[in-house]
């Protein structure tokens, strides 16, 4: 049912194919495991097919190693008319260890559509509305990390047009 599952959160164990040329998990890793929670908390809360439209304030904060245990966690903090906003936040322990050790590895705002069927039009997704003063500080902080990477993204435009121009 949607408009119900506000939270997910999904696993993986960090494999050697992970490691990037420094020995630890490669970035583009942590990034695919991001959107794939991501997705799978749009289409649990929209209840449609969803992509990928945004991702703003990736931050990798600590390495995530090998045989390291990861927590990729998705928390809806936003939604728009057809967009969903996600905190999400990657931790990781060494699967021996207790779960209150694992580590703040990567964080991120990721923003996700939701689809209509064989057009692929942008079709509404249920409200939410923050209930706790950290969930509207969540929501607000979801508004302007997009909004800077708006702005960002604004800039290289007027940058790559005045190069050319």
């Amino acid at each position: 049912m949607s408009g119900q599952q506000r939270q997910l959160r999904m696993r993986f164990l960090a494999e050697p194919t992970d490691v990037n040329f420094g020995g630890k998990v490669h970035g583009g890793q942590v990034m695919k495991w991001v959107d794939q929670a991501g997705y799978a908390a749009a289409v649990g809360w929209s209840g449609r097919y969803s992509v990928t439209a945004a991702v703003g304030g990736f931050r990798f904060v600590a390495p995530i190693r090998i045989g390291d245990l990861v927590t990729v966690e998705a928390t809806l903090v936003y939604t728009g008319t057809t967009s969903m906003h996600f905190a999400v936040d990657v931790r990781a322990r060494d699967p021996r260890a207790d779960a209150a050790e694992a580590r703040l590895c990567t964080h991120c705002v990721i923003v996700f559509v939701a689809l209509d069927g064989p057009e692929g039009r942008p079709v509404p997704v249920p409200p939410w509305r923050p209930l706790t003063a950290e969930d509207q500080r969540m929501a607000e902080y979801a508004q302007q990390v997009m909004a800077l990477a708006r702005n960002a993204e604004q800039v290289i435009t007027r940058e790559r047009t005045e190069a050319v121009g």
